[in-house]
């Protein structure tokens, strides 16, 4: 998707205004008593946002004018939701709001089927969570959204796991200036290690040669199955500091296997 095309929708992107926060605060009394002409200057002043969310998503193919008329969707939609009351900026309350609009899109446009009733309690529970954020301010538990909807909690759990997009394994979710971490650095192994005990014997002899802080997150990672993020609670260091320990220590068992 290239998305430092100029002009989308045609709308001329490299020109779009930028509302300063206090002009901003100005324009919200007229849009509630119904200025259409301050309703105007407010989306167009905030177009800027909805580009900086659509190009999180990058890779998926989607066509950019259809994600930007999406996204301004959310944008109006939190337009007419917001409360000044609230004491929050309005980006951080309309960036949640665009970027569930294209989910929701994308959802609708996803190749992989999702029965009819899963898909109409998933978009409910949707829904109220977006009213109880615009209610309390705050994102609402799985098991707030399923007491409002009166059905049991791993109903709904079920149903947004049924919706969510199939994701890489590959795909970064991390970089701190180094090495990436991806999702698959996230998921634990739950092989019994029993079944491949001569790759464990072959590991710990090189293991041996690792000094007793590589050992211990090798162990933890390799024969105990934790994620890094298990691993990097544990021994009090960052989930970056664990992958780079980790991608260290293989290289150098690499070295004497």
């Amino acid at each position: 998707m290239p998305v430092n095309k100029v002009e989308i929708c045609g709308v001329n992107t490299s020109k779009l205004p930028v509302l300063s926060n206090e002009r901003m605060k100005e324009l919200f009394p007229l849009i509630h008593a119904g200025d259409d002409k301050a309703r105007v200057e407010f989306i167009q002043g905030n177009l800027r946002l909805v580009l900086s969310v659509i190009k999180r998503f990058n890779n998926r193919g989607e066509n950019i004018d259809d994600l930007f008329q999406v996204g301004c969707v959310g944008l109006i939609k939190a337009i007419d939701n917001f409360d000044l009351s609230h004491n929050v900026r309005f980006s951080t309350y309309a960036v949640p709001m665009i970027i569930g609009e294209i989910r929701r899109y994308l959802r609708d446009n996803n190749p992989i089927r999702v029965s009819r009733s899963l898909r109409d309690i998933a978009y409910k529970a949707l829904q109220v969570r977006d009213q109880l954020i615009n209610k309390h301010s705050k994102e609402p538990t799985v098991a707030e959204i399923a007491r409002e909807l009166g059905i049991p909690r791993e109903d709904v759990v079920f149903a947004l796991d049924a919706i969510q997009d199939p994701v890489s394994l590959f795909e970064p979710i991390y970089n701190d200036g180094g090495d990436a971490i991806f999702v698959m650095d996230q998921i634990s192994d739950e092989k019994n290690v029993d079944d491949t005990w001569l790759e464990g014997i072959a590991l710990k002899e090189a293991m041996a040669r690792l000094n007793d802080r590589e050992k211990h997150i090798l162990t933890l990672r390799f024969f105990e199955g934790r994620t890094q993020m298990e691993v990097a609670e544990e021994i009090g260091i960052s989930q970056a500091q664990v992958s780079r320990l980790e991608k260290t220590a293989l290289n150098h068992m690499r070295k004497h296997i």
